[in-house]
């Protein structure tokens, strides 16, 4: 077989730095499309991005001939610059690490679903809690003290 065929899914988690609520409502829906440009300018197709005031979740397919670090690189630092751009009071960033989780397709309608409701979920758990539990559910070992950063 000449060509290269893949689906990799990938479950992304990042928060704004020190976790502060910078995503509010009126710059919410304008920063995910902003980043799923960046993940389709990378190769890629944004299937669902969604969050909370101080974090985001992405389910995207990404490209087999870039490293996941190099495309949450160019999407964190870009839609930073957009964000600081568009808000040059907020002095929006993001933290310095993220998670990116692999996501079998059976399983997309699930993680679709997770990523469109996140009042929801985060009634029972802190976004701190949500990354420790995705952490020991993919087996991840982390530094108990400080993992989010």
């Amino acid at each position: 077989m000449a060509s290269t065929l893949t689906n990799l899914l990938y479950h992304l988690v990042f928060s704004t730095k020190g976790r502060l609520p910078l995503i509010g409502d009126e710059i919410q829906q304008p920063l995910y499309d902003y980043m799923g440009g960046i993940i389709r300018n990378q190769g890629g197709k944004a299937i669902e991005i969604g969050g909370m005031p101080d974090h985001v979740h992405c389910l995207a397919r990404l490209p087999a001939r870039k490293a996941v670090s190099d495309i949450l690189r160019a999407l964190k630092s870009d839609s930073s610059g957009w964000v600081n751009r568009e808000r040059p009071s907020d002095r929006f960033a993001w933290q310095t690490g993220y998670g990116a989780f692999t996501v079998s397709q059976s399983l997309v309608g699930k993680v679709r679903r997770y990523i469109q409701t996140p009042a929801e979920h985060h009634r029972a758990r802190s976004f701190e809690e949500e990354l420790l539990a995705l952490l020991e559910k993919h087996g991840i070992e982390y530094n108990e003290e400080y993992p989010w950063d």
